[in-house]
């Protein structure tokens, strides 16, 4: 069975840094890519990033890029998401995605339960 866990969410101020965590389990986490979403209250999701099964091209929204750093372990069957220069737009839920394959050019098929990040003064 395929399980996604988010962790790492938070209350962080205006300017403050955050890391999320995201443990799979119930696949062969090296052979697909991976992405964060994110959906802030009353909105839609919100694509953040990106990255293939091997870690080494990723992809950022826009409204992120420079901000944000997405990685993975393959070894610890693990995906990150170093948040930095966080601004009060950045709140939202923040799902662990999932691809078809190891390409992000694919499909999601899995979502994690989500992580609540809350930029807040």
């Amino acid at each position: 069975e395929v399980q996604l866990v988010e962790s790492g969410g938070g209350l962080v101020q205006p300017g403050g840094s955050l890391r999320l965590s995201c443990a799979a389990s119930g696949f062969t986490f090296s052979s697909y890519a991976m992405s964060w979403v994110r959906q802030a209250s009353g909105k839609g999701f919100e694509w953040v990033s990106r990255i293939n099964n091997g870690g080494d091209s990723t992809r950022y929204a826009d409204s992120v890029k420079g901000r944000f750093t997405i990685s993975r372990d393959n070894a610890k069957n693990t995906l990150t998401l170093q948040m930095n220069s966080l601004k009060p737009e950045d709140t939202a839920v923040y799902y662990c995605a999932k691809y078809s394959s190891g390409s992000y050019y694919s499909s999601t098929d899995y979502w994690g339960p989500g992580t609540q990040v809350t930029v807040s003064s």
